[in-house]
C-alpha cells in the first residue's frame, strides 16, 4: 500500500490490486457500524453501486457471516437509479443491492431507502425531496461510499451538476450510457434519464470514500485529484469536503504525478532503480519529440531530472543504458531462438522447441491482442496450444443466433438426419427471440449455440494460424456461465480447470491477458485464476513450474506503457495483414461487436492501431522502425 501526499482535503491510498483495497475499505465501513452499535446509534451509509464496491460488498457479507457483524443498526441509502426502471429488471439497482448485500445480511427492510425507479414523472419531484428529508431525519450520511465514471460523474451528477445540486431525476450523459450498453445488451437499451443524488447532498456525508480501478479510470481520477474544481467535473468538488478518501488499486493510480512523473512532484526519487530511470528518459524524449541518444545535460537539467544526471553522470552514459535496455526488448523469436546467446534476448534459447500455452479469456482474445506472435511462434516450431477461458456467449448478436439455428433446420430437412427434425429446434429458438425483452437473459439453447458459433470462430482461427483442432483446448470456465454481463466471482471450479489444463500441458511459455481496462471484468478474472493456479502449483512444489515463464500481453483497449514492455515482436506489414485475416475468422465479431466499449472502431482497427503506434513509438526513440510492434510483460512468480 502506498499513501501519496495530495491536497490536503483528499487523502489518496494506492493498494496493490483491488481485492485489498476492498477489504480495506470494508474494514473500514465494518468498524463504523460496530462503532455505532457501541454507542447505541444507527450507523448510517450511503451506498454504490456499479462494478467498483461489489468485492466491498463481498467482504461485508463475509464479516456478517464468520465474525458476527451485524447490520440490524445500519440505515442505507443508495445514490441513484435508473428512470424508469422495474426493481425486479436485471440491470435495477434495487436487484444489484439485493444481490450483493441486502440478501445476506440482517438489515431491516424498513432502513433499506433506494431511488424509486417505478414513480410516475408528475411524483418523482415529491419523491426526491421526500428522499433529502429521510437523510435528514436520521441525522444525515455518515460515511458515503462512491465509484466514478469516465465522464467525473458520481452518483448520476454529470457533467454540469454544480456543488449545491441536490436529489432529482438528471439526464445521462452519452458516454456514461455507453459504459452502460453492455449491462442492456445494446446502448439503445440503456435508460436516458436516471434519479440521483446531488452533489451537495453528497458533500453532506460526514466522511466520504471514492473507489476507482484499473486504467480506463486513471485519466478522470488525475482529473479529480489533481484539477481545478469544475462543473464539467463533478468529482472535483469532493476536494472541498474536510474527509474524503480516494481508494485506488496500481492502474487507476498509474496517471497520478506522483506516480506517473514523480521528479515534477518534488517527491524524493530513487535513481539507481533502473525501471525508474527507464521511465524517466522514455517520458523525456518523448515529451521534447527527440531520439534518446540525442537528449542533452540542458535537457535532462530544463525538465526536473537534474538529480539523476548528478547521480548518474553525464547524459551520454544514461542515454546509452537506456537505449541499450530497449534494444534488448525487441526480438523476432518470442519462443527463444535456438543456439544463440541469450544473454540480452528477453527470451531463453533453450528448450526448443518449447511447449507454448496462450490463455485466452475470450475466443477471440489470442489472435487481437498477439495474433502476430502467435503466427510466428507456429512458424518457429513450437508446440503452440490456445486455451479459450469462457465461452463469450453474451457477446453474439441474436439474429446471427437464428441464422446458425435456420441452418441447422434447412441442412436437416435436407438430409433428413434426425427423427426429431432441428426445425423444431429452429422454431423453439425462433419464439424466444422474437419474444425476447430488453436485457433478458437467453435460454439455455441461445446460449449454447451463440457458444458454438464462438468457438466454431476460434477453431477457424486456429486452423488459419497452423494450430491443430486438438491443441484448441475450450474450457468455459464457470464463472462466466450465467447469461449475463455481470459474472460470478472467481471460484474453486475456475481455478481447479485452470490448474489440470497446466498439468496436462506442462508449458514452458504461458501467454496470459494482463488487460486491466477490460470494461466487462472478465479479463480480470481470468488472470486471477491463471495466477492463483500458478501460486497453488508452486507451493505445491510442480517440478515443470521452475522452466515456466508467464508473459502478460494486453487486449483491445490499452497498450503496456513502453518503459513497462520487457519483450517487443516486431511485425512487418505481411504479419499484420495475416494477422487481420485471423480477427477476421471471428465473423460474429465483425462490423460492428455487440459489446464495443467506449471505442467504437472494430478490433482488428484498435488492434492494428495499437501495434503501429508501438512501433512508432520506438521509431522516434531512436530504435529501428517496424510496420508494428506486439508488447509483452513477464510476470515473475
Amino acid at each position: 500500500m502506498l499513501a501519496l501526499s495530495s491536497p490536503p482535503v483528499l487523502a489518496v491510498t494506492i493498494h496493490p490490486d483491488s481485492e485489498v483495497a476492498s477489504a480495506a475499505v470494508a474494514r473500514t465501513i465494518a468498524e463504523l457500524i460496530r462503532q455505532r452499535q457501541a454507542e447505541g446509534r444507527p450507523a448510517v451509509l450511503g451506498l454504490a453501486t456499479g462494478s467498483s464496491p461489489t468485492r466491498v460488498y463481498e467482504e461485508l457479507v463475509r464479516l456478517h457471516r464468520e465474525e458476527g457483524l451485524s447490520f440490524r443498526n445500519v440505515v442505507s441509502f443508495n445514490l441513484d437509479e435508473y428512470y424508469p426502471m422495474p426493481p425486479d429488471s436485471l440491470q435495477s439497482y434495487v436487484r444489484f443491492m439485493r444481490e450483493y448485500l441486502f440478501d445476506h445480511v440482517d438489515i431491516q427492510p424498513e432502513n433499506v431507502h433506494i431511488p424509486d425507479g417505478t414513480l410516475p414523472q408528475e411524483q418523482v419531484a415529491e419523491f426526491c425531496r421526500q428522499y433529502e428529508a429521510r437523510i435528514q431525519a436520521v441525522g444525515g450520511i455518515d460515511l458515503q461510499l462512491l465509484g466514478i465514471g469516465r465522464t467525473g460523474h458520481i452518483g448520476f451528477n454529470e457533467p454540469g451538476s454544480g456543488p449545491q445540486s441536490r436529489t432529482r431525476l438528471i439526464t445521462l450523459d452519452h458516454i456514461t450510457r455507453t459504459d452502460a450498453a453492455a449491462d442492456f445488451y445494446g446502448e439503445e437499451n440503456v435508460p436516458r434519464r436516471a434519479l440521483t443524488m446531488g452533489v451537495g447532498t453528497i458533500l453532506e456525508a460526514r466522511r466520504i470514500v471514492l473507489l476507482a480501478w484499473g486504467e480506463g479510470k486513471a485519466a478522470v481520477i488525475k482529473r479529480m485529484v489533481e484539477g481545478e474544481p469544475s462543473d464539467s467535473v463533478p468529482a472535483t468538488y469532493l476536494q472541498q469536503h474536510p474527509r474524503v478518501d480516494v481508494v485506488l488499486d496500481e492502474a487507476a493510480g498509474a496517471e497520478l504525478t506522483e506516480r506517473k512523473t514523480p521528479w515534477l512532484a518534488g517527491v524524493p526519487c530513487h535513481w539507481p532503480d533502473e525501471a525508474l530511470v527507464r521511465k524517466a528518459v522514455t517520458w523525456l524524449a518523448r515529451r521534447l519529440e527527440k531520439p534518446i541518444l540525442k537528449l542533452t545535460d540542458e535537457d535532462y537539467n530544463e525538465n526536473g531530472l537534474s538529480e539523476l544526471l548528478a547521480e548518474s553522470g553525464r547524459a551520454y552514459s544514461i542515454n546509452i543504458r537506456v537505449f541499450n535496455q530497449l534494444q534488448h526488448t525487441i526480438t523476432g523469436w518470442p519462443g527463444g531462438k535456438p543456439d544463440a546467446d541469450d544473454t540480452h534476448r528477453p527470451e531463453r534459447a533453450a528448450p526448443f522447441p518449447k511447449r507454448v500455452l496462450i490463455f485466452s479469456p475470450h475466443p477471440d482474445d489470442d489472435v487481437i491482442s498477439m495474433g502476430g506472435t502467435l503466427l510466428r511462434l507456429v512458424e518457429q516450431g513450437h508446440e503452440v496450444h490456445v486455451a479459450y477461458q469462457t465461452s463469450g456467449n453474451i457477446a453474439v448478436f441474436d439474429d446471427e443466433t437464428l441464422r446458425f439455428a435456420e441452418f441447422v433446420a434447412d441442412y436437416d430437412a435436407a438430409f433428413r438426419l434426425d427423427e426429431q427434425p432441428a426445425e423444431n429446434l429452429y422454431h423453439r429458438v425462433a419464439d424466444f427471440l422474437k419474444n425476447k425483452a430488453p436485457g433478458q437473459v437467453d435460454s439455455p439453447e441461445v446460449q449454447q449455440i451463440k457458444g458454438l458459433i464462438r468457438r466454431g470462430e476460434a477453431k477457424a482461427a486456429c486452423r488459419y494460424a497452423g494450430i491443430p483442432d486438438d491443441r484448441a483446448h475450450f474450457m468455459d470456465l464457470p464463472f462466466y456461465e450465467t447469461g449475463r454481463v455481470r459474472k460470478k466471482p472467481i471460484g474453486e471450479e475456475d481455478i481447479r480447470l485452470t490448474m489440470e489444463l497446466l498439468h496436462q500441458i506442462r508449458p514452458q511459455q504461458i501467454y496470459a491477458a494482463g488487460d486491466l481496462s477490460d470494461p466487462h471484468g472478465t479479463h480480470r478474472v481470468c488472470l486471477a485464476a491463471i495466477f492463483e493456479a500458478v501460486r497453488r502449483l508452486k507451493a505445491a512444489g510442480t517440478d515443470w513450474l521452475p522452466d515456466c515463464w508467464v508473459w502478460l500481453y494486453r487486449g483491445a483497449w490499452q497498450e503496456w506503457d513502453i518503459d513497462q514492455i520487457e519483450m517487443a515482436v516486431p511485425l512487418s506489414p505481411d504479419e499484420l495483414t495475416r494477422k487481420r485475416r485471423a480477427i477476421f475468422k471471428h465473423q460474429s465479431q465483425k462490423d460492428r461487436p455487440l459489446f464495443p466499449g467506449a471505442d467504437q472502431r472494430e478490433f482488428w482497427q484498435r488492434s492494428e492501431a495499437r501495434n503501429r503506434t508501438t512501433a512508432k513509438i520506438y521509431d522516434q526513440l531512436g530504435l529501428a522502425e517496424y510496420e508494428g510492434i506486439e508488447a509483452f510483460v513477464r510476470w515473475v512468480f
